[in-house]
């Protein structure tokens, strides 16, 4: 019994940390997230073009349209996430019988993938939600409720999950970067024996969040464009559009500010977690 409790307690601890870094992620990292979206779904042509555009229609706020669905989201999004990441390493654990502390990259990487299953039944209707709010202008302000309303009616709860194939076929191989490029780096930039330091999560948390986007960009662009239209077009055909609209070049709009993002962001979301991990674990 008490190693179900001890279990039960760690499971917790694992989810309540993941959704403290999920909100210190979407505050540090949605304006740029915006740009990205815009970009990507042909709003605008440059970043300097949309960020000037927005300022001039909706003002410094207008850099967090949409930014409820993603903290109602990301919250029970990066807790399943890093809980998953938790149950990922128990089972890489189970089959291999090696500790954490001794796990290779592969195995990291294995349980980072995992984590994306469960990932993706919370973060692909709130990243729908998010993408149709985030295409909006100044001219057509509609609410959360308004759109959820609005793609129910037109194709019922499908429409609210269009993007699901996509958002895993992004989260898995991007889970594993993201995960193994953390302990990577954590591992190099901590010395043996001694506390873990600020400067290495936030510097491992960076590049963790860089290595992910820089693999799955082009899937994630895919995934944006599906997700921003209201009619029912597969995977297979948004990526040929998008590659008829402009070869490979035009899986790649909006990469600059997802980078920028990506290293705050996900250095934020590391730090978040390891320093509210570490309260529970002294809490409790």
């Amino acid at each position: 019994m008490e190693e179900v409790d001890s279990l039960l307690v760690d499971n917790v601890k694992s989810f309540a940390s993941g959704g403290f870094g999920g909100i210190c992620a979407v505050l540090t990292g949605h304006p740029f997230d915006l740009v990205k979206v815009r970009l990507q779904t042909g709003l605008y042509n440059s970043s300097v073009q949309c960020v000037k555009s927005t300022l001039v229609k909706d003002g410094l706020p207008g850099f967090y349209r949409g930014v409820l669905p993603p903290l109602l989201g990301v919250t029970p999004m990066f807790a399943v996430s890093f809980w998953g990441y938790d149950v990922g390493k128990k089972i890489v654990t189970s089959f291999t019988g090696k500790e954490v502390a001794n796990f290779s990259i592969a195995n990291i990487s294995t349980a980072g993938f995992i984590s994306a299953i469960p990932t993706t039944l919370v973060a692909a209707p709130f990243e729908r939600i998010k993408v149709m709010m985030q295409i909006q202008d100044g001219s057509k302000t509609t609410s959360m409720g308004s759109v959820v309303k609005e793609m129910y009616r037109t194709g019922g709860i499908r429409s609210i999950f269009k993007g699901s194939a996509a958002t895993l076929a992004r989260d898995g191989p991007g889970s594993a970067l993201y995960f193994a490029t953390y302990e990577y780096m954590k591992r190099r930039l901590t010395t043996p024996d001694t506390d873990l330091s600020l400067f290495a999560i936030t510097m491992a948390g960076g590049c963790a969040g860089v290595s992910m986007w820089l693999g799955v960009f082009p899937i994630d662009t895919i995934k944006s464009t599906q997700q921003s239209s209201n009619t029912n077009i597969s995977i297979v055909k948004t990526t040929q559009n998008i590659y008829k609209k402009g070869g490979i070049k035009a899986f790649f709009p909006g990469v600059g500010p997802a980078l920028a993002r990506s290293f705050p962001a996900n250095a934020a979301t590391f730090l978040g977690v390891e320093l509210a991990r570490n309260f529970f674990d002294k809490l409790v």
